[in-house]
Formats: C-alpha cells, structure tokens, sequence
C-alpha cells in the first residue's frame, strides 16, 4: 500500500496534532529534568517507540560513572578538546526536547569539542569514531565549524554488544561555512542508542546533515534544527536498513524562523524479517516571520518481507503566507510489480532483478551524499543487507 501527501501551494496551512500543543513551536525545551517528566508512551513523541526497551535511559540513575568513550582523528588545523559541562558554550544550540534529550544533558560529565576556526577549510573528513561503549552511558559532543569554514565531519558508531548510549550531538555552522556531518550507525544488534542532535545554521551557511542507520536493537535518533540568519541551506539526507526484531527511529524537526531560507529532507528506509520496524516523523515548522521560504520533506520505505512495519508521518504547519513553496510527501510499499517484469523479461532472474531494484531504490540518494569514500561503504552496506534475506 502507498500514501502520498502533498502541499505544494505555498498558501496552504497546515494542522499538526501534537497531543495537547496546538503547534509544534509549543512543545517544551528545558534543560531542566523536572521540566520534561518520564513518559507514559502515548505522547505524540512516544507512541511509536517499544516503552520497556528504552525506558531504562529515562533516569539519570541507571547510567554508569564516567561519559561514553570516543577517539577523534583530526587533520591539522583542527582544535579538539575537552571540556568540563560547566563551559559556557555547551547548551548554546537549542534545548532539550524529549525525555531522553533531557537525561542525556543531565547525565554527562565531559564534553567533547572539535572546532573548526574561522576561514578554514580541511579537505580531510574530521573522523569521531564510538565503538568501547559499556553499560548505560551518557555523551556529549560539540562540533564547531566557524565562519567562512568548511569541513566534513563523519561520526561513526559501532559494536558495544549490549551497551546503551543517550547522546548529545550539538552543532554550530557558522555564518557562510559550508559543512558536512554524517552520523552513521552500525551497532552490534543488542545495543540501544538515544541521540539528539541539535543543529545550528548562521546566515548564509550550507549545510548537509547525513544519518545512516544499520544497526542496533532500538536507535531513535532526533535531529532538530535552528536558522540563524537569512539565507540558509540545509540538506538532510537519511538512510536506514531494518532487520527482524529491530526497533529504527528517526525524527526531524525544520524550525524555520529566518526569512529567505531553504530547506530539503530526504530519508529512505528498507525493510526485511518479523518484526522490523521504522518509524520516521518529519515535522517542518515555517514561521510567521520566515518571509520567501523553501522547504520540501520526502520519505520512502520499501518493504521487502511480511512481517515488517514502516510509520511514516511528514507534518507540514506554515504561519506564513508569503513563501517561495512548501510540501512533503510519504510512501511506503512493496516491489514494483511493473520493474521486476521489466527486468524478469529480459532474462534476469527474479533474486537478481529483487537486488537491482533495492540497490536502484538506495542509489538515488547514496549519490547525493557527495563524501566518496561514505557513498563506496554504504553501497557495501545495502549489499550485506541484502545478503541477510533468503527471499531477495
């Protein structure tokens, strides 16, 4: 089954059901864990999430002394240090919005900086790589790309059978910097990961923000956005690969509040085996003041197997009249019949003409990643996902 929805007038408004805030600039931030209670799981933010698999990150008392561990390579030129939780540029990119979020702040002792000074620009990706996770633990990582800057930075996550990480990610893009995160998500399948990356864009700045998820028991990972100044651009790509029994979210929130900005989401999504699940929600908000927006959000997932579930829920609401265009759109469904005759009929067999269209399906976005070596391992990726299902 497919469902589209579309907006595409640039007068047309919108109505987002958010469980008691009649608009999602009402939902509430804080820094302050009383602020934002321990769910129940029928909050709007919470209804698609399995409760008793991630409840254990909802109290800052079931977390293990010491932050998550993580390595940084960074190219010369680059500033890379730590910093007690007290300094004051930590929690200068939004606030917390979520129960997870809020623990997350509140459970970290250091934070990681990698910043990025004025006018630079490293042709080499800045490498965080988070593999020696133990127990539950909480992490905080500031990434700074200053002004005039350019940089890409790749955030990797991998193995730590059965840990738990609620992390914070907060990112700064500078006024006219033009920069590049990918977080990328390869977990050993018992893990649980909790993120919340909060992203700032300075005027005239560009940038892209990546997400790729494979791996891990449950990951929700929530990406929230601020403009700045006029004139941004921001491009949210995602990618995510659903096996039997895995529990994979993903939540944007597009806060447009500068005028003459531009905006893209594009996430993708397959899934194969009993209970697999995804869950993405794509909330854009254009507000009064956001004067000659742009803004599009688009999600796809392709369900190769019974037994697999896909929520998908773009939500549009636009306070302005006077915008460039607004829309969102949002399928899920099966093989196209109509492809696989196409290919079937031209001698190639059915398990191969399955994995043409799957690789087909995640090409078109894996080649607007534009961080070669990220585009030759995510194709390496879909293909040892693919090799996990007997019926592709």
């Amino acid at each position: 089954m497919t469902t589209e929805y579309a907006m595409p007038a640039p007068h047309s408004h919108g109505a987002v059901d958010k469980g008691g805030h009649a608009s999602r600039a009402d939902r509430p931030t804080s820094f302050d864990l009383d602020a934002i209670p321990v769910p129940g799981g029928r909050e709007e933010d919470w209804r698609f999430t399995p409760m008793r698999r991630i409840e254990k990150l909802f109290e800052t008392g079931n977390y293990a002394e010491g932050d998550a561990p993580l390595r940084v390579q960074a190219p010369e030129g680059v500033l890379v240090e730590k910093a007690d939780r007290r300094d004051p540029r930590l929690g200068t990119v939004l606030a917390p919005g979520d129960r997870t979020a809020v623990v997350a702040w509140n459970a970290f002792e250091n934070s990681t900086v990698v910043a990025v000074p004025k006018g630079a620009v490293i042709t080499e990706p800045i490498r965080i790589e988070i593999d020696a996770v133990e127990g539950v633990r909480a992490q905080h990582l500031r990434i700074e790309v200053g002004e005039l800057a350019e940089a890409t930075i790749i955030l990797t996550h991998r193995g730590s059978a059965g840990a738990a990480l609620n992390q914070t990610v907060e990112f700064s893009a500078g006024d006219a910097s033009k920069a590049t995160l990918v977080s990328i998500q390869e977990w050993d399948d018992t893990v649980l990961h909790a993120s919340n990356h909060r992203l700032s864009l300075g005027k005239d700045a560009k940038f892209t923000h990546i997400v790729v998820t494979f791996g891990g028991d449950l990951v929700r990972i929530s990406s929230d956005t601020d403009f700045r100044g006029t004139g941004g651009e921001l491009t949210m790509l995602g990618l995510y690969f659903v096996d039997a029994d895995q529990h994979l979210e993903h939540r944007v929130f597009v806060d447009h509040s500068q005028p003459n900005c531009y905006s893209r989401v594009t996430y993708k999504g397959a899934l194969q085996g009993q209970d697999a699940h995804a869950v993405w929600i794509g909330d854009c908000l254009i507000r009064e003041t956001a004067d000659d927006t742009d803004t599009y959000e688009l999600n796809r997932n392709l369900v190769l197997t019974e037994g697999a579930k896909a929520d998908s829920v773009p939500n549009l609401e636009i306070e302005n009249g006077e915008i460039k265009g607004a829309g969102h759109a949002s399928a899920t469904g099966r093989f196209d019949d109509e492809q696989l005759f196409y290919l079937m009929s031209r001698g190639v067999s059915e398990a191969d003409a399955r994995r043409l269209v799957v690789r087909g399906f995640f090409a078109e976005l894996i080649n607007q990643i534009g961080v070669p070596e990220v585009v030759d391992h995510l194709m390496e990726s879909v293909e040892a996902e693919l090799a996990k299902s007997r019926t592709i």
